[in-house]
């Protein structure tokens, strides 16, 4: 009785749990009927108190695992060979982050900082797989990603992709899993960054106006109605999904346009920076505030297992610049209470500085921001230990992180959707809501 897009199904009431209580229930004197009404009822308040504090996410994903030393949690009174070159610096609450984000440094009581994040997989495929998913990875089964349930329990919004990435869908992981291919992320195709950017496939052809374009678009329906009626496969569902969503956007001027960076002008730009980070974060604003509902964006390689203080020196600057500007603008246009802004890695870097002045892979503790969206900003959640080698204090796992996430968007996180094989699985399994960083 488990289905994907109803709150009662998920898995208290006809789920397994429901049925065990349904069956000691008959000993109470309790018919199913009354036993399911009651069920129900109760499902239903618990669902109705789930209000939705955040109707958008930014996902900034720094691949390659950031260390957290030289970023959220530096350790200044640890010996060198354990906190590395760089210094501090004080921000705008009184807490202490790394000196490579003096920008970020100002803005700090608009976010929180997790110093707690610790899962077990310290391959980079295995600790993406946890930080998109919320799940460990299994041979048995491909879970979806989080912009993959977004889109599945709400679906798009002002013809805009529900799910969008920037500049391209960055892994495997960042996938449907076991939903259907149709909600997979709208990938722009092209760096945001580059003078020449125009997003892959959204605009017509060279020679094709808008009546040629509506008897192709009458053609080919005709076509796909044949195939549909052949075959129930997921991909030819799915390209059909696709192309609905594509005529959406051809035909919806305003969402056309969300994709369109040279509407921004030049202050706006240049206060972003134009590079990479800050073209990117741009884009994000511009199509979370156009109603996208979960966009992920990559910047940089943070895999570095080789002279470390070069890496962070090259590659901070323009993702600090880029991130506090987002959350000014986003807070100045009156966006940042409702769009949950995201920083996350697949794990951290070892304590130790190695033989080449590198960190190494490092999962067991590392740090994670999150700003807007219900989260309460200037505070710091958990501690790591004096070197940064293992939580000190409340431990969050990548399923915590998600049921927030989840929770903050209205989405119950241990509903069951339906996997391959009518089996029901929850959108995350064992995770809490971290409340103490809820406004």
């Amino acid at each position: 009785m488990t289905c994907q897009g109803n709150p009662l199904t998920r898995s208290g009431l006809f789920g397994r749990r429901g049925f065990l209580m349904a069956g000691a229930a008959g000993g109470l004197g309790l018919s199913l009927p009354d036993l399911l009404m009651r069920r129900a009822a109760a499902e239903m308040k618990q669902y109705d108190f789930i209000k939705a504090r955040a109707k958008s996410v930014i996902h900034i994903y720094l691949p390659g695992g950031m260390a957290q030393q030289e970023s959220w949690d530096p350790k200044p009174y640890s010996p060198l060979e354990y906190r590395g070159e760089l210094g501090t610096t004080k921000t705008n609450t009184g807490e202490v982050i790394c000196n490579s984000m003096p920008k970020l440094a100002k803005q700090a009581d608009k976010y929180c900082v997790i110093r707690s994040m610790t899962h077990g997989e310290a391959a980079h495929e295995r600790g993406t797989h946890n930080m998109f998913t919320g799940y460990k990875p299994s041979p048995a089964l491909q879970y979806p990603s989080f912009g993959a349930v977004v889109s599945h329990e709400y679906g798009p919004r002002n013809n805009l992709p529900a799910y969008i990435c920037i500049p391209n869908v960055p892994n495997e992981f960042a996938g449907t899993g076991y939903l259907p291919s149709s909600y997979g992320g709208f990938a722009l195709g092209a760096d945001p960054a580059r003078g020449d950017f125009q997003v892959r496939d959204l605009n017509l052809a060279g020679g094709v106006d808008a009546n040629r374009f509506i008897r192709r678009k009458e053609a080919l329906e005709k076509i796909n109605q044949r195939f549909v009626s052949m075959t129930a496969a997921d991909n030819i569902g799915a390209m059909n999904t696709f192309y609905e969503r594509a005529y959406d956007l051809l035909d919806t001027p305003a969402a056309k346009e969300a994709f369109d960076l040279s509407k921004e002008d030049d202050k706006t730009r240049d206060r972003y920076g134009r590079n990479q980070a800050g073209a990117r974060m741009l884009m994000a604003r511009r199509l979370v505030e156009a109603g996208s509902r979960l966009v992920t964006l990559t910047y940089g390689s943070w895999d570095m297992h080789a002279n470390i203080t070069r890496g962070v020196n090259g590659q901070m600057p323009a993702f600090d610049q880029g991130l506090s500007v987002l959350l000014e603008d986003l807070s100045e246009r009156g966006l940042l209470d409702e769009t949950l802004v995201m920083v996350s890695s697949e794990f951290g870097r070892t304590p130790k500085i190695n033989n080449d002045a590198g960190r190494d892979h490092w999962p067991k503790v590392f740090s994670v921001m999150l700003a807007g969206g219900g989260i309460r900003g200037g505070m710091i959640h958990g501690a790591s230990d004096s070197t940064a080698t293992e939580p000190d204090s409340d431990p969050v796992s990548p399923a915590d992180l998600a049921t927030t996430m989840y929770h903050l968007l209205g989405i119950v996180a241990d509903k069951e959707l339906m996997a391959p094989g009518a089996r029901p699985i929850e959108i995350v399994d064992g995770g809490k809501v971290i409340e103490n960083i809820l406004s």
